[in-house]
């Protein structure tokens, strides 16, 4: 007999209930249970960062994550970052700074910076260049990604220098 438990996740705001198995993965649960296909199965050993999401503001590879771990947890999805069908300024940066190819590795350097950005909003380019380093791209060779995230962070101290002036 399986073991399985009820859980609610609070994923990009709003609450999900599920029963799993405990060996399920959050990926899994993402993408099979909840239907949220943004976060990547890749390598599926926390290696190349094509699943990663934010997980209480941290980056996190969901491929390493029971489910059951994330119970209490709040989680962000590459789904949360548009609003109302508009590319929210991270997207926007990678699009026109061409920081995606095929595609396949984008959600996860999209989470992993959107959660960089929030912890240190002044990172230089070489802290940009070192936190990206840890998702693998085949496509692009890191540097149009790395000069989307420096232009999202330019253009969010100028906001919140505008804000605050």
């Amino acid at each position: 007999m399986t073991d399985r438990h009820l859980i609610v996740l609070t994923v990009n705001g709003s609450e999900h209930e599920a029963v799993v198995e405990p060996r399920k993965t959050l990926l899994d649960v993402l993408r099979h249970d909840l239907g949220l296909t943004g976060a990547h199965a890749g390598c599926e050993h926390g290696v190349c960062g094509a699943c990663t999401v934010l997980v209480d503001g941290e980056p996190v590879r969901a491929c390493l994550v029971f489910a059951v771990q994330a119970e209490s947890a709040d989680i962000r999805t590459v789904e949360s970052l548009s609003r109302d069908g508009e590319l929210s300024d991270l997207q926007q940066a990678f699009r026109e700074h061409h920081g995606l190819q095929c595609g396949f590795c984008t959600p996860g350097f999209l989470m992993l910076a959107e959660g960089f950005l929030a912890q240190q909003p002044d990172a230089d380019r070489a802290e940009i260049r070192e936190a990206v380093s840890a998702n693998l791209c085949r496509c692009t060779g890191y540097q149009t990604i790395v000069d989307a995230v420096a232009a999202t962070a330019a253009r969010r101290r100028d906001t919140e220098k505008e804000v605050t002036s």
